[in-house]
């Protein structure tokens, strides 16, 4: 599985520990940067390149982060076949890949610790869409609202 990675300047230092788990578990990572720490960054231009490699299926799943988390789900999500949230609790961090097929996992630098964070993301990149009738009936219709333009 290929995994997706960016992150601004307030999800720097927790990208960095996101990055050296995947390479222990021996995922294929695509990282989108930031590659060095830089106060004056601007998450999207980190969170769309990955939204948009999710998007056109060249990672599997994404992680984003940003200081809060808010910024990075709010861009990432403006693109069609996107299906992100901010993830701070361990049953979301799967259940939203379960029944809703969330494809990029967003977490808050300033706000979520290491050990959380790790836990999160193993949760996340390990759940599978469990294809049930209501979820994809419910999925076709988010569909067809980004077909339409909203």
């Amino acid at each position: 599985m290929k995994i997706g990675i960016a992150a601004d300047h307030g999800g720097f230092e927790l990208k960095q520990v996101i990055h050296n788990l995947l390479i222990s578990l021996e995922y294929e990572i695509a990282d989108f940067g930031a590659f060095e720490k830089d106060d004056l960054d601007d998450y999207p231009d980190y969170i769309i390149p990955l939204a948009k490699a999710v998007a056109n299926k060249q990672v599997d799943k994404g992680i984003a982060i940003c200081g809060s988390g808010v910024g990075a789900a709010i861009v990432a999500n403006k693109l069609p076949g996107v299906r992100a949230s901010l993830i701070n609790d361990h049953f979301s961090a799967h259940q939203g890949v379960e029944d809703d097929d969330m494809n990029i996992i967003c977490l808050g630098g300033r706000i979520t610790g290491t050990a959380v964070a790790k836990e999160l993301v193993e949760a996340f990149v390990v759940a599978k869409f469990s294809g049930g009738e209501k979820y994809v009936r419910r999925l076709e219709k988010i569909s067809q609202l980004e077909k339409l333009g909203g």
